[in-house]
């Protein structure tokens, strides 16, 4: 069975790394980074730990 990182919430269940069951990031941790030059809104921050299906 797939372990989940219950200290990672994740709802991107098209990410590899989304338990199958659960909403759950099943990565030890994640690099959280963003597309903008100065981020100021959550919209401007991204998971760089997503991976495709």
């Amino acid at each position: 069975m797939e372990r989940c990182n219950e200290c990672i919430r994740c709802t991107v269940d098209n990410c590899r790394h989304h338990h199958n069951t659960k909403n759950y990031c099943t990565l030890d941790a994640i690099q959280v980074g963003t597309h903008e030059g100065n981020p100021t809104m959550d919209q401007c921050t991204d998971c760089k730990s997503f991976n495709i299906k």
